[in-house]
Formats: C-alpha cells, structure tokens, sequence
C-alpha cells in the first residue's frame, strides 16, 4: 500500500468547455482570447478540425487567439475530418456542419466508429439535414448539402448534453426557434457559454436560427471530472490531504463530490468564485476514516456520468455494499465501462454483481493484479488508483488513451507521492 498524498494540483482545463470555446471560437466573428484550454488528443482532434474549416488558432503558453470564421465555414482539403476518439467533437461538429454549403465526412478512430450516433442523426434529420451513419448508426458520418435547416422543438430521450449542444449548434444555421428539452438536466456548459459569444437565447435551451457568434476572451476552468481521481485518492489513504486548485464546480458536475462527502470524506471547498459563466473553486480531501458504501441516487446519475467509473473503484475500498443503477449509458462510452469496471475489479478481488444498468460492489481489501481499461482512459485512471491500496502491485493494461483527458495524469499523482509509472507501451502501474 502506498504512503499518504499531500499537496496541491492544478487540474487540467475543463475538457467538455475547451471543445466548445474551440468550436465557438472558431464560428465567431473576430478574434477570440481563450485561456487554461485543455491541451489533450480529444482537444486538439477539435483544434485541428477547426483549422480545417478555416479557422486561425495560434497558441502562446497558456493563451490561445481564435481568427474565427463569422460563421462562413470552408470545406476541408479532402473533405473528410478525423475527430480521433472524441465523441464531444464529433457530435457538436455534426450539427454545425449538416447546415453548411459543403459535404463532408466525420470519422474517428476503431473506439469513437464503435459509438452511438443515431441520437444526433435522428434529431438533425428532423431538422432538414442529409446526415447518414453507418447500418450500425456509428459514424464514419456522411454530412451532404441540404435544402435547408428548419428549427424544431427536440425531447431528447435521454440526459445528454453531446445530443442537446448538436441539436442548438444546428439551430443557429435554421429557420425559426430550436428548443431541446431532456428527461433530467445535463451539463449545461453550451447554454452558459453560447451568450458570452454573443448569442442571444430566447428562452431556456434555445437559439434562433440566423444568431451570429462573436468573438470573446474566455477562461476555461479546472475539469472536476479529472480533479477527482487525486481527491479520491486522499480519501482512501490514511493521512492524505490534497488540494485541487481552481477546479470548476458546475452544479450539473458536482455528484461525485456529494457521493464522496456521503461515503464519509471530509471535503471543503474553499475560495470559492464566480469569475466568469463557471463557479469554480479550491477543493480540498482531507483523510477521514474508512469510507462507507452508499447508494446512489439515480437522478443523480447525470451529474457523474464521467465519474461514475471512479466511484465504483472507491466503493470497492468501502464498508458494505455500494449500489448503482440508472446508468445504462455506461454501455456506450469510449467502452462497455460497466463490464469493463467489472472484469477488473473482479481482477483485484472484489465482490459484485452487475445489472444491466449498474452494479452492486461490496468494499473490501483490494488484492494485486493485471487488469485491462480496454482503451478507455476513465477506468485506466479509476483502476490505476487501486493500485495506490492494494495488497500488492496493479498493472492496469492498454492505458494510453489516459492522454485524451488527463497527459499529466500520473505525474500529477506522484507529485503529491504517489508510486506510478507509464511505461512506453501504455501500461499504467506503480513504479516496483
């Protein structure tokens, strides 16, 4: 078992606001500022496919200028833009590309052509747009000219703020209103930011067709969905106290956070701002006691969809058995992560059963092992903290895609004193 964590981290950028300042940059009108952008593949997968479409983006240190298009897209060289394993890029992308005078092609690498995407194509079909999937409704996505886009009030079947940002990114180039509606609130980044560039919402989860982005100087704040793999790392190990700094604290993505304080940790928040369209603030773990199994409500499934991997690998260090359900979507991610969270924690010894929507983990000590994240940087991240507890080492396989979210994942954590290493083939484990 490793020795307590103590100190503070800078979390990186939010990573779902840095796709959007990307991409609302890159429409606006003007030059945009934009600061604490999450430099990660996901994000520069939308860098590049902004430049593609015209845009200007130049980097100095931490600061980022947008030339953006004034919402006069190009076609690619080659007609075809490669979104890597990023499902954000490709579904907001989507929408702001079936309105445009070109065609073009979306695709992604084996994991991101394996996801859903008939929940985009169907909604923007409703809308006028020739938008075709594969026969398996996964992308390569095929966007051709269309007569026209018309706005249309959308009920998404399911929470889910990709759909509801597709859905309104393709209501800007419609005619009349286009309003979506969810079954519960998602995150709700698009419909904060969306006005600081200019776009005026005419009512809740809104725009009309024909609104003009403009350029502004914009702050991305610290990603709490990364901010908690050391802050769950202190409340599992005796002594720990950590600090994440600057961490954003939507109110749509705090559930991990009230989990963990329900579980036992004891967590503060301090210095805590509203400097911009996110609330943010200084996060601090402090060592408590043993954590204690919870279970979880299901609306509040939505709020930690990213983290709900994390907090199964918590609950396996807790007392009892944790309870999850309503969490289907799991199945779709960039993995089945309910099967993969469970093949690996089975792997190192826990007991559970899992449901076709989530998962009864029974908290005990963790034992070594070999596990594989299947490609999926969220359950790399999750099961790699395990090996933080274990009785003996975790080598956690096929772990590179931690760089789509977090690059700095495990240099992060052996900076506060953690005993990781990344080795040249993507193996993520305590450093022997």
């Amino acid at each position: 078992m490793g020795s307590a964590l103590l100190g503070e981290v800078d979390s990186p950028g939010d990573k779902s606001i840095s796709h959007r300042a990307l991409i609302f940059a890159s429409l606006a009108e003007g030059r945009s500022e934009l600061s604490g952008l999450l430099e990660s593949e996901d994000t520069l997968a939308t860098s590049r496919a902004c430049e593609q479409l015209g845009a200007k983006i130049e980097r100095r240190g931490e600061r980022t200028f947008i030339s953006g298009l004034g919402g006069v897209l190009k076609r690619p060289p080659t007609g075809f833009l490669e979104m890597g394993n990023s499902g954000t890029a490709i579904r907001l992308l989507a929408g702001v590309l079936c309105g445009q005078g070109f065609s073009t092609t979306l695709s992604g690498d084996t994991s991101l052509n394996r996801r859903p995407m008939r929940r985009v194509v169907e909604p923007l079909t409703l809308m006028g747009a020739d938008i075709r999937s594969t026969g398996q409704g996964t992308a390569p996505l095929v966007v051709n000219v269309c007569a026209g886009l018309t706005g249309i009030e959308y009920a998404s079947p399911v929470a889910s703020a990709q759909i509801k940002s597709c859905v309104l990114l393709a209501g800007l180039f419609a005619s009349g209103v286009t309003r979506v509606t969810e079954p519960r609130l998602s995150r709700d980044h698009t419909e904060r930011m969306l006005p600081v560039f200019g776009v005026d919402m005419p009512g809740p989860c809104s725009v009309t067709g024909g609104s003009r982005l403009k350029a502004a100087d914009f702050t991305v704040p610290g990603d709490v969905s990364s901010a908690v793999f050391p802050l769950a790392a202190a409340a599992m190990m005796t002594g720990s106290k950590v600090i994440s700094l600057q961490t954003g604290l939507n109110p749509t993505r705090v559930g991990f956070l009230r989990c963990l304080e329900e579980m036992g940790a004891q967590l503060e928040i301090v210095k805590h701002t509203f400097p911009g369209t996110e609330p943010v603030g200084d996060i601090q773990v402090t060592f408590n006691d043993r954590l204690q199994a919870i279970d979880v409500p299901e609306t509040r499934v939505p709020e930690m969809i990213d983290e709900l991997p994390l907090l199964m690998a918590v609950a396996a260090t807790a007392e009892g058995v944790s309870r999850i359900r309503g969490a289907a979507e799991l199945r779709v991610k960039e993995s089945d992560r309910l099967a993969v969270m469970a093949s690996g924690l089975r792997a190192l010894g826990v007991e559970l059963v899992e449901y076709p929507d989530g998962m009864d983990i029974k908290g005990g000590s963790i034992s070594g092992g070999c596990v594989d994240a299947a490609g999926d940087h969220r359950c790399a991240m999750s099961l790699a903290l395990l090996g933080l507890v274990a009785t003996g080492s975790v080598k956690v396989d096929n772990a590179e895609y931690i760089a789509t979210s977090y690059p700095e994942f495990s240099a992060d954590m052996n900076r506060l004193g953690a005993s990781m290493r990344m080795d040249t083939d993507g193996l993520q484990r305590p450093a022997s």
